[in-house]
């Protein structure tokens, strides 16, 4: 269904039901999104800064523990620390350690040894924190060292004291001392972490409150628990979390609103100009509907009408009788007139042709154009073959006549093809086919005329479609086989050199001869592998006659292959065949296309041995042109001038021209289509090297080649297939 009978069939109800309410729906599902998306990430955020901080403040406890182990360690190893203990009282300590607040000698079992403290050595803690700080480094457990787990009395953590938090570290004494009776001895040290301690802590790393408390953290705080050695929360450094969440959601939730109302307001605009392209549209419907079968250029009904009106006559034809006839109409040298006068020129001789052939139709006959140069008609009202005849004849005068373009007069022909209903059918599709069928006829036979679809035509449909659907597979499977035909030298007795043609033994069609299949395999891009085969295979059987020149046709398209000449001396190495022995045989439309390129491969073909042979001579108009620029070394007399040929005629003026043009140049002349014996004696009088033809021998197999040869057949296992 189009889109103007969708609204025009429709009403505005209809259309806002299959088109604003599940665009409104995706609107607000996207809003609500949006909403979401905003709280989720506000809120995750808040939580990801409470975790920085926490980590931050654990690094910066962590870094503290780590530099009071080293100033006790440090301390440890000092040469004045020793004093023993008097009347059960522990002694000071002979060094003091201003990085602590208490520094002792403990044993294993918690027993104050030895002792230092600025105020007081009654201000040891209790043997509470000590038992949590030997627990922790017995166990290797939080806060423990490395060293701890792997059997070292080392801790370090943090302890509370009910009134304070502690930083306490533990170390095993590595010197004998004078307490070594007690056993092992851990020196260890307390450092209380003062509010302004705590507050150097919290300004360093920007968090908002930071204080100790023994209670659990509050609504909206976070904490950092000081733990006992069995895991108990003692206490909590507690502070306000920073919340960038929240500073998001103020800042993006009102640009979040105003972009829903723009979205809002945005929405109702595009419903209302819905609704006015509705109205546009339903207005255009019609002029829409003109245009859909309508060629831009021409004006004239394009493919899918002219198939919709064909239609149409043929079901009328089926109930009513009468005939018509399709026509399919291809112009001659249309794309000259493009290459020489430009695209504008070619857009101004279509709308002429189109204008002329309007001209010669009736009222009920249809003309279409489907692209190109290509035009259609259904002729109506069709009595007999001869009004089709008349019709096409009209044309061909009308289309002939010369055209004016920009002031310059311009000439083509057309050809085409005709097919007729009911006589070939009552199937749109079978019609038109037939009538292409016919086309490619007329073309066929030199263009600027008409052709009749004929039943014989389908031969050259199947044996296109044989080729399409059978020679790639008849190629690779070595399906196919060549004949040879001698070239005998002047006199007619000796054998010089043989020319390879190619055949395709066929299951169902039998013998196929190149004239059927070559140009088709031209057009199917099937020529360069099939030229290849046939090369090989002429150089194979080459090798079972010494001495022999192998004459390969080479196809234009072949030759211009980039690899066309690595082709050639791959074939050579592989299959061992002289270069000397091998005679390409080229015609004139080799080297029109690309002189330079040519001229290049030719070279290179020289260089390695290969003979070149300019074939079918005589019948270019630029052929002395070439034999002055491209090193040939024969030219072949076409076949057409000995069909012709009488002893005092044009054509034997020319051949006699060409033999003593040949010999001029140094070239080897070789006449083709030799059938008579005055033919014979005609050419050898003139001085012709070499003859060919039906006189001395068909084309023939490798078998009959060694009877002419006169040598025995040579055994399979000796001859390539």
């Amino acid at each position: 269904m189009s889109t103007s009978s969708l609204f025009s069939r429709r009403s505005y109800g209809a259309l806002m039901s299959r088109l604003v309410w599940p665009t409104a729906t995706i609107l607000l599902l996207t809003l609500g999104f949006v909403f979401t998306t905003v709280l989720w990430t506000s809120d995750s955020a808040n939580v990801v800064a409470g975790k920085r901080q926490r980590m931050q403040l654990t690094g910066a406890i962590e870094q503290k523990l780590e530099e009071l182990k080293a100033r006790l360690a440090q301390l440890a190893t000092s040469p004045e620390f020793a004093g023993p203990a008097a009347n059960d009282r522990p002694a000071a300590l002979a060094v003091p350690s201003p990085a602590f607040d208490f520094v002792g000698l403990f044993a294993e079992d918690g027993k104050l040894v030895n002792a230092h403290s600025r105020r007081d050595i009654d201000a040891a803690p209790a043997p509470a924190l000590f038992a949590d700080l030997l627990e922790a480094a017995r166990t290797g457990g939080e806060g423990a060292s490395s060293a701890a787990a792997s059997g070292e009395l080392a801790a370090s953590r943090l302890v509370y004291d009910g009134a304070a938090a502690l930083a306490a570290v533990a170390l095993p004494l590595a010197r004998p001392h004078a307490e070594a009776s007690v056993g092992r001895l851990l020196i260890t040290g307390y450092k209380r972490l003062d509010p302004a301690e705590l507050r150097s802590l919290a300004d360093l790393h920007a968090i908002d409150g930071l204080r100790l408390t023994a209670a659990a953290p509050a609504e909206g705080w976070i904490g950092l628990p000081i733990l006992d050695h069995r895991g108990e929360a003692k206490a909590h450094l507690v502070w306000r979390p920073e919340r960038p969440g929240d500073i998001m959601r103020e800042r993006l939730v009102p640009l979040t609103l105003f972009g829903s109302l723009v979205a809002i307001a945005l929405f109702a605009f595009v419903i209302g100009y819905i609704r006015w392209i509705a109205r546009d549209l339903a207005v255009s419907q019609e002029h829409a509907q003109n245009l859909l079968g309508r060629d831009p250029l021409s004006g004239l009904p394009n493919r899918l009408l002219f198939g919709e009106r064909l239609d149409q006559e043929l079901s009328r034809i089926s109930r009513s009788g009468g005939g018509l006839a399709v026509m399919f109409l291809d112009l001659d040298r249309f794309k000259d007139v493009n290459d020489t006068y430009g695209h504008a020129a070619g857009d101004e001789l279509i709308e002429q042709v189109a204008r002329r052939l309007e001209q010669l139709l009736r009222a009920t006959d249809t003309l279409s154009r489907f692209g190109g140069d290509e035009f259609a008609v259904i002729q109506t009202g069709l009595r007999s073959s001869q009004d089709a005849d008349a019709l096409a004849r009209r044309i061909l005068d009308a289309v002939t006549r010369p055209f004016e373009i920009n002031g310059t007069p311009v000439s083509v022909g057309v050809s085409i093809g005709i097919s007729l209903a009911p006589d070939n059918g009552l199937a749109r599709e079978d019609l038109m086919r037939l009538a292409d069928t016919a086309l490619y006829q007329a073309k066929s036979e030199g263009r600027n005329r008409f052709r009749f679809f004929a039943r014989a035509m389908d031969e050259t449909i199947r044996m296109r479609k044989t080729v399409e659907d059978d020679l790639r597979s008849a190629i690779h499977q070595d399906e196919l086989c060549l004949h040879y035909q001698p070239i005998f030298s002047a006199d007619g007795q000796d054998i010089v050199a043989l020319e390879a043609l190619v055949r395709w033994p066929h299951a169902k069609e039998g013998l196929i001869s190149p004239s059927r299949f070559i140009a088709i395999a031209e057009e199917r891009g099937l020529v360069i592998p099939l030229g290849e085969w046939v090369l090989r295979r002429a150089c194979q059987d080459g090798l079972r006659w010494p001495g022999l020149r192998i004459a390969v046709n080479v196809s234009p398209i072949q030759f211009r292959h980039r690899d066309f000449v690595k082709s050639v001396m791959r074939v050579l190495k592989e299959t061992g065949f002289e270069a000397a022995r091998l005679e390409l045989e080229l015609t004139e439309g080799v080297v029109v296309e690309d002189a330079d390129a040519a001229e290049a491969a030719m070279m290179e073909l020289r260089a390695i041995g290969v003979h070149l042979a300019l074939d079918d001579f005589g019948t270019g108009y630029s052929s002395l042109i070439y034999l002055r620029r491209f090193a040939f070394d024969k030219i072949k007399i076409d076949r057409s001038f000995l069909e012709s040929m009488e002893a005092t005629g044009e054509s034997a003026i020319l051949v006699h021209s060409i033999v003593h043009l040949g010999r001029a140049l140094g070239l080897t002349v070789t006449a083709e289509g030799v059938e008579t014996k005055e033919q014979h004696r005609f050419l050898q009088a003139l001085g012709c090297h070499q003859l060919q033809g039906f006189l001395f021998s068909k084309p023939v197999p490798p078998d009959e080649i060694d009877r002419l040869l006169g040598i025995a057949a040579p055994e399979a296992e000796g001859v390539a297939a």
